[in-house]
């Protein structure tokens, strides 16, 4: 048996922003509402399903994304050109700059929700 992730479900204020603010940085479409979520589906095939929380705290989350040098080069010019805050490591310490780890580069934001976005040429421990 081959066990694949295939959906998550992400909380937002608002699932529509934010499922769009998501796709449209990562130059993906959002789906159609299914039920009380809205789909973002990764070329993996596995979906990000954006549901609105109850109105209480959002607890964020973390959400990375392997890309290849080119993806990562327009991913990265549609966060600049957003004038979006970003960073080199999860804890928001290294504020406007990437990293270089395992000979790739990867870079984090947050969502409007404050889930930290990440996006990454190699994966990590896969290199120098």
């Amino acid at each position: 048996m081959s066990i694949e992730l295939n959906h998550t479900i992400v909380t937002a204020k608002d699932k529509k922003e934010s499922a769009h603010f998501l796709a449209d940085l990562l130059g993906l479409a959002v789906s159609p509402q299914y039920g009380p979520f809205i789909p973002v589906t990764i070329p993996n095939g596995v979906t990000l399903d954006y549901a609105d929380g109850d109105g209480g705290p959002i607890v964020p989350q973390h959400y990375a994304f392997l890309v290849s040098e080119g993806e990562f080069d327009a991913i990265f010019g549609r966060i600049k050109d957003r004038g979006l805050t970003y960073w080199a490591d999860p804890y928001h310490q290294h504020k406007n700059e990437i990293n270089t780890h395992d000979g790739g580069r990867g870079v984090y934001w947050e969502d409007p929700n404050g889930h930290n976005l990440e996006i990454i040429t190699r994966a990590y421990g896969s290199g120098d």
